[in-house]
């Protein structure tokens, strides 16, 4: 997961996971979760999207962590 990047779009409220590489082919892994395969079928994006309501709880338990550290 090095090679990959982080970008969010705010006025979307999508979260990018992305590596280079051309697009050949979307899964749905969960609803607003979706796979970006390569034509070899490697992995090279996810994207989340309402990423502020999906995350919202993974965001407070990194506040709790990060208070009490």
């Amino acid at each position: 997961m090095e090679d990959f990047k982080v970008f969010y779009d705010e006025s979307e409220d999508i979260l990018y996971l992305a590596k280079e590489g051309q697009e050949a082919e979307t899964e749905e892994l969960s609803p607003g979760v979706n796979a970006e395969l390569d034509v070899n079928g490697n992995l090279i994006g996810i994207e989340i999207f309402n990423a502020s309501s999906l995350l919202k709880d993974v965001v407070k338990l990194i506040g709790k962590k990060l208070q009490t550290a």
